[in-house]
């Protein structure tokens, strides 16, 4: 069975995730359709990049996923689609695909102007392709097209390259050991703190973040006790503060961007 994901900020209160999966529908029924999630923060396109490299991977080899956190709607931004060696991508060329991409060995990339493969909504202006909404109009249709195996080359014009988000690198210095210092990329809705540190060499004796929160590296929670705080490796592979039954960006006061330090 085809597989399309599906990552965006459109919440669920509103018609635009189910007009989506409509059209879809509409063109493969067969398809079978996984949310990732659309409790993206509105416009946060790094957030939506985070959330889509953390998942991405679960999914079986030619799964076509779909990113759409696109404040450029309607602009002079690319619609694009990317063919990697395991899998299918589609979205806005802002960089919401670039995090995915860059762990993934990418073989094409086309701008989505064949406008044959849109679906075209009726419309009382007389406009068939929506400038607010082409989640619905552009990335859902292509991405459906995509599990009937139109040529790929049929997209669109071929591009050499796509727009990336800067990934912050962790840096090591400091005395001898090092510290290796990183800083908070996303926080969860559990208010844990997820960094873009994914490696750790040899003992870690403390992490501090922004100079201020000092905890150990622990394996599970429930390694301290209820309401102290703690570094584990998290589901998504990168080093997180956590706060065992508590909310650490709250309760520690924790943002995006603060730096965290491993020593």
């Amino acid at each position: 069975m085809a597989i399309i994901t599906l990552t965006t900020d459109f919440g669920t209160a509103d018609w635009f995730v189910g007009g989506m999966k409509g059209v879809i529908l509409g063109i493969n029924p067969q398809v079978s359709i996984v949310d990732i999630t659309h409790e993206v923060p509105a416009g946060d396109i790094r957030a939506g990049a985070f959330a889509l490299l953390a998942s991405y991977r679960c999914f079986p080899r030619l799964t076509v996923h779909c990113a759409v956190v696109d404040p450029g709607v309607g602009s002079q931004r690319a619609a694009i689609a990317v063919r990697t060696a395991d899998y299918f991508f589609v979205g806005p060329d802002n960089g919401v695909l670039s995090f995915a991409l860059a762990q993934e060995k990418v073989l094409e990339v086309h701008r989505l102007d064949n406008d044959a493969y849109f679906y075209h909504a009726p419309s009382v202006i007389h406009k068939p392709v929506s400038n607010t909404f082409h989640g619905r109009d552009i990335f859902a249709p292509v991405a459906a097209r995509l599990t009937q195996n139109v040529p790929f080359d049929s997209l669109g014009e071929k591009l050499n390259d796509y727009v990336r988000l800067d990934w912050p690198q962790p840096r090591l210095g400091g005395a001898v050991g090092g510290v290796l210092r990183g800083e908070i990329i996303y926080i969860d809705r559990f208010g844990n703190a997820i960094t873009n540190i994914n490696t750790l060499a040899g003992s870690v004796s403390k992490i501090r973040v922004q100079g201020k929160v000092e905890c150990d590296l622990k394996e599970f929670y429930q390694e301290v006790a209820p309401g102290q705080p703690l570094g584990i490796i998290g589901s998504s592979g990168f080093l997180e503060i956590a706060v065992n039954n508590g909310n650490a960006a709250q309760e520690l006061g924790l943002k995006i961007g603060d730096v965290v330090e491993v020593k």
